[in-house]
């Protein structure tokens, strides 16, 4: 079968025919079709992902597709069912096996393309939204990098919660998705100072941050006493690096989030946070954006996309 490999963290990745792999046990056979880019398969390409897998693998994290068999001991999903699985590697490639347990049914009526980029963007923000922020209606929410993967799903849910969302992005058709997806407020981040613009909103309740950098330290500067920073991730390169004492006279928290985490030490909480968002998506409530699709043979085009900031939303890759 076709595989999307990365060999050494210093030759970028590439197709290869390898076996199709057998099921063991507690694992299912999965016909892959599509397949979800993450910011997290680029720091893969350098070694710098905090759970890069050992070389060589197949790349791809989470993927949707059907289950074509069992192995020993497991008998659900079904065969013929319809599943996304987050696995951390292997989801491009024709097949791949991955842990039963892993594996979420979709609803009929949800494309493989939108299943395949829904549980790490929507997973993420829903528990760092309601777990650990416990945002409220009515309270203010910026979301830095509002347009990409994590920072749109955000937006979306920030909104169906009811909360008043400021969407931060770069230029004018990126910050359009934002909105569409339910922003009430539109910043430019190439446009003047974001401190001062999130103040003269009134400032902010919770921070949203998957970018890091200039654009954590303003809204820092902007949040409310009490307010909540949740640390998603940092797409500018820069890692914050936070002064205790705001923290201290506002009396904010700051609180990292690592939705893959709780893979490891409450699986429970991340599977009925992927169950309410299954039902928001049956009801109407939320719709994935998926701005770009590739084919497998294009998977290395995909890739600079994302590298590139040129994407809203996900970048999927079909099989």
């Amino acid at each position: 079968m076709r595989a999307f490999r990365l060999n050494d963290h210093t030759t970028p990745p590439g197709l290869a025919e390898i076996a199709q792999p057998a099921p063991g046990p507690g694992q299912i056979l999965v016909k892959i079709a599509a397949c979800g880019l993450n910011f997290a398969d680029l720091l893969m390409c350098e070694g710098k992902y905090q759970d890069t897998p050992p070389l060589p693998f197949t790349m791809g994290m989470e993927l949707a597709g059907t289950v074509m068999g069992h192995g020993p001991g497991v008998s659900t999903p079904a065969i013929g069912a319809r599943v996304a699985i987050f696995a951390g590697q292997g989801g491009l490639a024709d097949h791949g096996v991955f842990d039963a347990a892993r594996a979420v049914e979709i609803p009929d009526d949800m494309p493989f393309v939108q299943a395949a980029g829904f549980l790490v963007a929507y997973g993420t923000s829903h528990l760092a939204l309601t777990r650990k922020a416990m945002l409220q209606p009515g309270e203010r929410l910026v979301v830095l990098g509002a347009a990409g993967g994590v920072g749109l799903s955000a937006v979306a849910l920030g909104a169906t919660i009811g909360a008043e969302v400021i969407a931060v992005a770069r230029g004018i058709e990126r910050l359009a998705v934002a909105q569409a997806a339910g922003a009430h407020h539109l910043i430019d981040s190439h446009d003047g100072d974001l401190a001062a613009r999130l103040k003269a909103l009134g400032g902010v309740d919770v921070v949203y941050d998957a970018v890091g950098g200039a654009d954590f330290d303003a809204a820092l500067r902007a949040t409310r006493p009490e307010g909540r920073i949740l640390s998603i991730g940092f797409a500018s390169g820069v890692v914050p690096q936070i002064p205790a004492n705001l923290l201290l006279v506002k009396n904010i928290s700051v609180m990292g989030f690592y939705w893959g985490g709780y893979l490891r030490f409450a699986p429970e909480v991340l599977n009925a946070s992927l169950t309410a968002l299954m039902a928001l998506y049956s009801a109407g409530r939320i719709t994935p954006h998926v701005s770009a699709t590739f084919p497998l043979e294009k998977a290395a085009e995909a890739l600079a996309l994302l590298r590139d900031r040129k994407s809203t939303g996900k970048v999927v890759v079909t099989i």
